[in-house]
Formats: C-alpha cells, structure tokens, sequence
C-alpha cells in the first residue's frame, strides 16, 4: 500500500466529512438570519448573537466552522468575524443570480430519504419526487431559480431563433415540470402579450405555483395544471420548455412526441439540462461529483417509479438528449447556449 495515496485519499475524507455536517450549518446561518446579520462589517460572536437574538455560544462554534470552512473569515487579531463582498454576494441574496443555501437545502432534503434509498438498491424499486420531503422541492426553486434569473430571458431565450420576436407579439408557451414556477413566472414577466402553461405532475408543487401566479397579478396569462409531461393539455404552443426535468423522467421518449405534437409547426421545444459530457469521464469533477451524488437520490429513482424503461440521469449528456429528440420526430437540434451547471438545446420540427 503506498502510504502517501492512503493520506491523499484520508484528507479527501476529512473534507467531506467537514463539508456534510457545514451543509446544516448553512441552512442554520440562513434561517436564523447570521449571514444577513453579518453584511453590516465585522462581528465579535456576542454581538452576532445580540443582533439575531441567539445564543452567543452556540453562534460562537458555528462562526469557528464557518471559518474553517471558508464561508467567512476571522481576524485573529480583533476576534472579530466577517464577510467578503463574494460570501455576502452568495449567501445573503436569494434574489441575486447565485444564492447557495439552496443547494444545501436540496441535499439535506434529499438524504432523509436514506433508509428507502437503500432498501431501493435491494429491490429495484423506484422513489417517485413526490415522496421526497417537501425541503426537496424548495430547495430546487431557491437553487434553481437564481440561475434562470440570471440567464433566462437574457441569454437562453435569445439564443433561439425568432422566439424572443414571437413572445413580444404574443406567443403561447408551455413549460413542462414547471415545480413552483419559477421559470414560467420570470418568462411571464418578461413578456407581458405572451400566455404560459405550466404543468408537473406533483400536485402540492403547482399548488404553489399558482398562489405565486396569483401573488404576482399574472393569473390572467399564466395557468397551472397537474400533468405528466407526456400528457399536458393546451397547444399548439409556439415554445414549449422543459428546465432540468427530461433526465428525470422514466419516459421522456413519450415526453418528446408529445411536445412535438404540441407545437406549431414553427414551434420550438427549449430543452435545459445539467452541464455534462457524453462520457463519463468527461464527469468526473466536482460538477459531474454533485450532479451524480444528487441523480442517485433524485433523478434516477424517479425515472426508475415511472413507465417507459428510461433512467437517463442528471449527466445524461448532449447525444442522449439528441437522440431521445430525433426519435420523437424533431429534424433540427442544436446546443444553442450554455453555463458552468446548464446545457441549452433548442430542437424543432
């Protein structure tokens, strides 16, 4: 055994290890309002406690690990702890286009599933989303919905040919696994003359995005259903979108022929997946590592609960995207945007 590998491998131990338990450290900073409470300058531990009312000793070991883990910084000399301007940027921003606890919240959600995880391996079994705790579910929105802030209606949609021109005169869109909403309310926004469907087939979910609708006075151009991908009403749509879900799907083969069916005959079928490459190991980094880790919990079980026979993964990668979408009848494909975690496809008839 070569000693100097079994250390490389123990400190990559320990930092997974540190990093598991920080995960429930972020959520605590983000709910008792620590990180918000730290933008005003350098705190010693009392005074962070004093101005979020908590208890100076446990705020005290929770700054310690903070620190050590780098999500903010200690000045030995005053004791003083403190955010940079990129920590404060990430951590205390839910509506800026990168906020982290999200993520965080996600994982944590999806690890409580654990114990039917296992027995899973054993069986064959699938978990459906719907039976993941309901921190799954906010969790993807707050983690999802900065990026698609950020990106959206700035970059993606103008990426595809003639839509940004169709939705300014008015165009119908549906937006497939639409979760809480997100990206059919910021697309709303963006185009007053245009109509939206969103559909997911978890029922609580667009629960939710229909009281946000309502909250934000769009409910007269934006309707909500409960729908599998494969069967969601309404059309012909010039756009039909569908934001990290089609890896989830056990059947996104039949999902495709119906969007394709859905379509004007000038339509266009937007298709956001996670960043990845075709092999897997064009994956193996720490975005490949996070995308997998999560698929094993989320992504592949559901797909596994579902007809269809498809478990395609949230590293699915570009050509296993392209040939679900030439099968379905698509005769144009093209990557047509992308980011560190997305890959853009526009696909048409």
């Amino acid at each position: 055994m070569d000693e100097s590998r079994l250390m490389e491998f123990l400190h990559r131990f320990v930092v997974d290890f540190g990093a598991t338990g920080a995960a429930g450290n972020v959520l605590v900073g983000e709910q008792l309002g620590l990180y918000r409470a730290m933008r005003e300058g350098p705190l010693l531990p009392a005074e962070l406690a004093a101005r979020t009312e908590t208890t100076p000793r446990y705020v005290e070991e929770w700054l310690r690990g903070q620190a050590a883990g780098g999500y903010v910084e200690y000045d030995a000399s005053t004791g003083r702890y403190f955010l940079t301007e990129e920590q404060t940027f990430a951590l205390t921003n839910p509506e800026g286009p990168v906020y982290l606890p999200g993520a965080f919240q996600v994982a944590v959600g999806a690890l409580r599933a654990l114990p039917r995880l296992a027995e899973a391996f054993r069986t064959g079994e699938g978990i459906g989303w719907h039976e993941h705790h309901p921190d799954v579910f906010a969790g993807c929105e707050r983690f999802f919905r900065p990026g698609y802030a950020a990106h959206l209606v700035t970059e993606w949609l103008p990426a595809l040919d003639d839509v940004p021109t169709a939705l300014a005169q008015g165009g119908r869109v549906a937006d497939i696994g639409c979760g809480h909403g997100a990206s059919t309310l910021l697309m709303a926004q963006a185009f007053p003359r245009s109509h939206f469907a969103g559909s997911d087939y978890h029922a609580a979910s667009v629960q939710v995005a229909g009281k946000r609708a309502a909250e934000a006075g769009l409910a007269d151009r934006v309707r909500f259903e409960v729908a599998a991908a494969d069967t969601f009403g309404g059309g012909p749509f010039d756009l039909v979108t569908s934001f990290d879900c089609l890896h989830d799907m056990g059947d996104p083969l039949g999902a495709a022929r119906h969007v394709r069916e859905s379509l004007a005959g000038y339509g266009t079928w937007m298709i956001v997946e996670p960043c990845a490459g075709d092999a897997v190991s064009d994956n193996l980094n720490p975005i490949g590592r996070a995308y997998y880790s999560l698929s094993t919990f989320l992504c592949v079980p559901n797909a596994i609960s579902q007809d269809g026979g498809f478990a395609l993964g949230a590293q699915a990668g570009e050509s296993a995207i392209a040939d679900i979408v030439a099968r379905a009848g698509f005769t144009r494909f093209r990557r047509a945007a992308e980011t560190p975690f997305n890959l853009v496809f526009e696909a048409r008839p």
